[in-house]
């Protein structure tokens, strides 16, 4: 939290904006942590990316500052960062929240870039893993909904054909179990993503790898799961608000 704070304090010092090297600097923060942190405050509108520098976003200009809320958030990503540098892998987590998929914090570095958001992931959760984590976990009457609004359509030769053909891919999954997904949102990337426990929340953690790493994807979703308990509860905030 506090670094995501030191990060909008040094945008702040700078009335053209600044690019991320010198903010990582002025920080006094490495690249790599910056970065992810920059990624996820320009997400949720506090920054914004113009011409290769970072500028106040809206929200941050109509809060006049940075709230506790976004401070909080900021916090879980650092979490997150931690665990994605030590993997060297782009973490994600996610939640189901008012009929939509909600990314809620992406954790990536120039080295281990987050998959590029080419199709809008609320519109897509048939072809990635996170959006099937969440639907396997939702009851029939609020998937039905969901796909309604948004009808399954393929990305790539992988991806579900249609409506029926994604529910037979669901079918008999049980809700607690991991998804993987290979190549059915963005050629070459394959991805993982499992259920989060945090009281009546529909959530999820991910991790994404290039296609030539898959057999990485696996041990990488254990070492995770191994080690999610210690986040739940900061997790289970972080969707609440």
């Amino acid at each position: 939290m506090q670094r995501a704070l030191r990060l909008l304090e040094a945008v702040g010092a700078h009335r053209d904006g600044a690019p991320a090297k010198q903010l990582a600097r002025e920080a006094g923060l490495p690249l790599p942590t910056a970065y992810h942190l920059l990624r996820t405050l320009t997400h949720e509108g506090y920054l914004r990316r113009e011409n290769g520098v970072f500028r106040y976003g809206d929200a941050a200009m109509s809060l006049g500052g940075v709230d506790e809320r976004e401070a909080r958030r900021a916090g879980i990503s650092d979490t997150l960062a931690g665990i994605g540098e030590e993997l060297g892998v782009p973490l994600y987590f996610a939640a189901y929240r008012e009929g939509e998929v909600d990314i809620l914090a992406v954790a990536d570095g120039p080295e281990f870039p987050a998959v590029e958001e080419w199709a809008d992931f609320r519109e897509t959760a048939h072809a990635h893993a996170v959006g099937q984590c969440l639907l396997a976990q939702l009851g029939e009457e609020e998937r039905d909904e969901y796909l309604a609004r948004h009808p399954v359509r393929p990305l790539t030769p992988y991806s579900a054909r249609d409506r029926a053909d994604l529910l037979r891919r669901l079918d008999g999954r049980h809700r607690l179990q991991p998804v993987f997904e290979q190549q059915e949102y963005a050629l070459g990337t394959v991805c993982a993503a499992f259920p989060i426990v945090a009281g009546t929340a529909v959530a999820t953690m991910a991790v994404s790898l290039p296609a030539n790493r898959v057999e990485q994807l696996r041990p990488v979703v254990e070492s995770l799961r191994s080690r999610v308990g210690e986040l739940v509860s900061s997790l289970s905030f972080s969707i609440s608000i």
